[in-house]
């Protein structure tokens, strides 16, 4: 096995055939989730579901943060109530680790909208509504990367 890689099974008889890469990704726990005391609830599920914590931590945005962070949305037309909710209170930010990360985040917290979120998702059990999401997953690998690097230096992630 190479360096950050897992074995996976293909066959089910313990058969190591290829093996895939670990991903990174990030997520937010978003302030309606940090004020509804939704933290220990997440990150016990984000272990259960055999993703490895590399770093995480408790903060407050700035504006300038937010609007850096969510540069992508700017000419949305939710990109300044996004910025504003996501300095309304403390987030927490965590680089997670896993096998296909980013989709596995993804396909846990469900849809954007809780109403339409497939039952026993994070957003199904913790959101508030549509806006008040409760979660941020990276939506690409690329993207990833980029948002670990804007919450985590060089040396602050363990693993």
């Amino acid at each position: 096995m190479g360096p950050g890689s897992d074995w996976n099974s293909v066959d089910g008889e313990g058969s190591r055939s290829f093996w895939t890469s670990m991903e990174k990704t990030l997520i937010i726990l978003k302030p309606d989730a940090v004020k509804n005391k939704h933290i220990g609830h997440i990150v016990t599920r984000i272990e259960e579901e055999g993703f490895k914590i590399l770093g995480m931590k408790l903060l407050q945005l700035s504006k300038s943060d937010a609007q850096k962070f969510y540069e992508v949305h700017k000419e949305r037309p939710f990109y300044d109530d996004l910025c504003n909710y996501m300095i309304s209170g403390p987030v927490v930010v965590a680089a997670l680790e896993a096998p296909a990360a980013v989709q596995k985040w993804r396909d846990l917290i469900g849809a954007t909208d809780p109403k339409e979120a497939a039952a026993n998702t994070i957003r199904a059990l913790y959101a508030e509504s549509k806006e008040a999401n409760a979660v941020h997953g990276s939506d690409s690998a690329e993207n990833a990367q980029n948002e670990v690097a804007f919450f985590f230096k060089d040396g602050e992630l363990i693993g």
